[in-house]
């Protein structure tokens, strides 16, 4: 048991001294100015690279997200599906199909899904 212990922390000095050593021998320079801005095939950059995202990207996406989220609920159904009557099962279904035609139709009629305005 001492050998195993004595073993691996050899090891693990041995493992930090190279680290030590790489990082002080290494010639990187983290505030190298070319290396920090965007690329754009060698030119300057013209415009800030920190430009602000479309917000109708990112409703879609978010909208996206919750039909998706919702689809996932939709699969245990067909498992459930065996083990219930079938009136008990339709009933959720039509339900739970109702909630989410009710929310595409409040997202089509807020504009949420329009790309022009």
């Amino acid at each position: 048991m001492l050998i195993l212990f004595t073993l691996t922390s050899l090891i693990s000095i041995i493992g930090i001294i190279l680290i030590i050593l790489v990082n002080l021998i290494s010639k990187k320079t983290f505030m190298d100015r070319e290396k920090s801005s965007p690329f754009e095939c060698g030119f300057d950059p013209k415009t800030s690279a920190r430009m602000p995202f479309s917000l109708q990207f990112f409703l879609i996406a978010i909208i996206f997200l919750i039909f998706d989220v919702e689809i996932t609920l939709l699969m245990p159904l067909i498992l459930i599906m065996k083990l219930n009557n079938i009136l008990n099962f339709s009933l959720v279904t039509i339900f739970f199909l109702m909630i989410l035609l009710i929310g595409l139709y409040h997202e089509w009629n807020q504009g949420a899904l329009n790309w022009a305005y």
